[in-house]
């Protein structure tokens, strides 16, 4: 895995004096339970703040870390399987490969799918609609937020579970698809393509759905595309990115600022009382394909959270950001991640970033500039997607359109991201 360049490793082991080639010993849920407690009072960011407890009430780290979590701000620290972890930090899991979502008209479409899924392969893209999956009224599910009902219609996440899928192509005769479910990495980069403005600029377009691997590499290409083609102004699409590693969010906000800024203060992270003396700061580093945006556009919506809320903050004090779309998720807050054994992983908070001007308790969310709704009809590159046509009406006017906002409603969605994935912001 990438290793933040700017500061050691802090995985540290329940056996970290265990020799590379040691047996690592058995880890039974009170050595775990145990172990988390004393990590908890030493490392939590809200360590002065977590109830007080006796830890052999709980019979397991899970229970131990949801009684312990101070619950008015952290939604997120949490006990994870060992060799699951492992597999999703990478970017592999099984599955279909697909984000599922309620259009303004209740009706199931696809709002995004990974280009190396089988339904990929198979011509499915975002806007199709899903009308049912084995028989089973997806549209339906969704509407009543049945979670159970929907893991029973698609059955569990392991390679070769078959479904068939009834879709409705735009402008085509309903398809039914068998598909079986597969281990793939997913792609991060989910697009990236270049707009010719009315004003003759050249602007970057890039759709990012993690900070996770390979995001580095995809990241590496497009901007040596962007830079090939001169780009001035940036769409950055961040409305389904829920995190991932710090030092790839630093590098993305690295290309997208320039030269000009290497050196200078990109996130700061800060820790409890305890744990001052991990304090870091990040800054702006040298990359292959600086560009020195002029003006950058991002679109978010409620899944926008940490890893890109970070990059939205850091960018903010240095050049000009706007945001079009719904209130990010509000986490400027992180991880540090232990192992235990080879059984956990644990992940409580351990820090909160702010930016160079120290801003950063949005644990609101950041509200955007202008409110757009997803538009999960069209494509991501489709111009006239509300979202994406927003955004070049800003950078081509300098102001956003007259048109009145719809009523703005946020859709219920079903995505097949593992759990990981949601709103991590890890430091490693």
């Amino acid at each position: 895995m990438k290793k933040v360049i700017f500061n050691l490793v802090i995985i540290l082991s329940l056996f970290s004096s265990c020799r590379k080639d040691d047996p690592v010993p058995e880890v039974s849920p009170a050595m775990a339970r145990d172990s988390l407690y004393a990590k908890m009072k030493e490392w939590y960011y809200w360590y002065d703040k977590m109830p007080t407890v006796d830890p052999e009430d709980y019979a397991d780290p899970y229970e131990l870390m949801e009684a312990l979590r101070y619950k008015p701000l952290d939604r997120w620290s949490y006990v994870a399987d060992y060799n699951a972890t492992l597999a999703q930090l990478k970017g592999s899991f099984v599955g279909h490969g697909i984000r599922i979502e309620l259009d303004d008209s209740d009706i199931a479409r696809i709002a995004m799918i990974y280009k190396n899924s089988p339904l990929y392969a198979a011509g499915v893209r975002r806007g199709w609609i899903v009308k049912n999956v084995n028989g089973y009224d997806i549209s339906d599910i969704l509407q009543r937020d049945d979670t159970a009902k929907y893991n029973e219609a698609l059955g569990p996440s392991k390679a070769g579970v078959t479904n068939v899928f009834l879709f409705s192509p735009p402008g085509k005769a309903d398809l039914s698809i068998t598909s079986a479910k597969k281990s793939f990495t997913t792609n991060p980069v989910i697009l990236y393509d270049t707009i010719h403005m009315s004003t003759d600029e050249v602007t970057g377009h890039l759709v990012l759905s993690s900070f996770f691997e390979p995001a580095e590499t995809e990241l590496k290409t497009a901007f040596a595309f962007f830079r090939k083609n001169n780009v001035k102004d940036f769409i950055l699409d961040l409305r389904y990115n829920s995190g991932g590693y710090l030092d790839v969010a630093q590098k993305l906000s690295s290309y997208i600022a320039g030269s000009s800024l290497t050196g200078s203060v990109f996130i700061k992270l800060q820790y409890n009382s305890k744990k001052e003396y991990e304090n870091v700061t990040y800054p702006f580093v040298a990359t292959l394909y600086p560009l020195s945006v002029k003006k950058l556009v991002v679109i978010t919506t409620r899944s926008t959270a940490s890893a890109s809320e970070a990059v939205i903050n850091g960018l903010k004090p240095k050049i000009t950001v706007v945001c079009i779309g719904d209130t990010t998720e509000g986490k400027p807050a992180g991880f540090n991640l232990w192992p235990c054994g080879k059984k956990y992983y644990f992940w409580p908070i351990t820090f909160k970033t702010v930016n160079s001007l120290n801003q950063g308790d949005y644990f609101d969310g950041l509200i955007p500039d202008k409110r757009v709704a997803d538009d999960i009809t069209l494509d991501f590159d489709n111009r006239n997607e509300a979202c994406l046509r927003e955004a070049i009406e800003y950078l081509e006017t300098g102001q956003f359109s007259g048109k009145e906002e719809k009523p703005f409603r946020r859709s219920v969605h079903f995505s097949e991201s593992p759990s990981i994935l949601n709103n991590t912001f890890i430091r490693k």
